[in-house]
């Protein structure tokens, strides 16, 4: 009797955590009308992941950079409004805007614009509830909607960027993460948290570290980590589907035209999913991913979206980029 007890409380756990993690039926799709490529890709979105039709609506955001908060609070309003109770999260599918204000367009989905959130640039700013946390009902239980962008600028690589997130799902690859140390003092900061990533994880996942210049080819990497306002190595890096990548620097998230590499040449290599800056943030550790916090929520079968959002302490000029539903582990495990 007491086997079968413990069986049916293992079911129900299990259960538990699937149903309060992001599902397809929790993710509402929003696309922009003022942008081309934008509604085809959000559609075939939608059908690849079997969301409900209820979950996608259709704003006019224009196609400008940066939107300017004012026009952007009523947009926003309008469509969470339209979305069905159950959707507890967002993908976005535009290029542009990846700004309002100063605040990312993601951020700003989620939680509405506030100056809190990118005031003062280099301060602290408006601190994320979810940082760390236990379960996934953000709209219930703090009122936000977290939000992930699939560019759509490049159709092709949109459309390559869903199916290697769906080319993840409960794949658990034997892939390695990768942390690099650069010579850049400034954006090396977050080189100080090596540590207790390898210590916390090193029983999960193999943890290579590496100092740059990198010299050498980067096989199976789950993940990529590093300081730096370029990256010379990427083209030696083969991403795994699923894979995790982001550079600590100032304006990743600004990602057309801008004076640093931007996030989505991260994506064009290969990766599932990125993070940028799209203001000055300076280099607050606590306004870029958490390595040890984002692998850990990853690894226990949580979604990307899940996960990166999990690991920003101070989320708000921060671009959240990829597929949101990649899961390559499973809750079982």
């Amino acid at each position: 009797m007491r086997r079968v007890l413990a069986i049916i409380a293992a079911v129900l756990l299990i259960a538990h955590a699937d149903a309060e993690g992001l599902s397809p039926d929790r993710l509402g799709v929003i696309y922009n009308l003022d942008d081309s490529s934008s509604r085809d890709i959000a559609v075939q979105y939608a059908l690849r992941r079997s969301i409900p039709g209820a979950n996608v609506v259709a704003v006019h955001l224009g196609a400008e950079a940066v939107i300017a908060p004012e026009i952007f609070v009523r947009i926003r309003n309008d469509a969470i409004d339209h979305l069905p109770t159950r959707v507890q999260s967002l993908a976005l599918f535009w290029s542009a805007p990846y700004a309002v204000g100063c605040m990312s367009v993601t951020t700003a989905f989620a939680a509405g614009y506030r100056a809190a959130f990118c005031e003062p640039g280099c301060g602290a700013t408006a601190p994320n509830p979810l940082f760390d946390s236990d379960g996934w009902l953000p709209a219930d239980t703090v009122g936000w909607w977290p939000a992930m962008l699939i560019p759509t600028k490049d159709p092709a690589l949109a459309r390559a960027l869903i199916e290697r997130g769906i080319a993840a799902d409960l794949s658990a690859p034997p892939g390695v993460v990768y942390l690099a140390r650069t010579q850049d003092a400034t954006r090396n900061v977050r080189a100080s948290t090596y540590t207790d990533v390898e210590q916390s994880l090193a029983d999960r996942l193999r943890i290579i570290e590496l100092a740059t210049p990198v010299e050498r080819e980067i096989p199976r990497a789950l993940g990529y980590f590093t300081g730096a306002a370029a990256v010379p190595e990427l083209r030696q890096i083969h991403f795994l589907p699923g894979a995790i990548a982001d550079h600590l620097t100032s304006s990743g998230g600004v990602l057309y035209d801008g004076n640093q590499m931007s996030a989505i040449a991260w994506i064009a290599q290969g990766a599932t999913a990125s993070y940028g800056s799209v203001t000055e943030p300076c280099n607050r550790l606590e306004k870029f991913p958490n390595v040890r916090v984002l692998l850990q929520h990853y690894l226990r079968g949580e979604t990307l979206l899940e996960s990166y959002w999990k690991s920003v302490a101070m989320p708000g000029q921060g671009l959240f980029i990829g597929e949101p539903l990649a899961r390559p582990y499973s809750h079982r495990q």
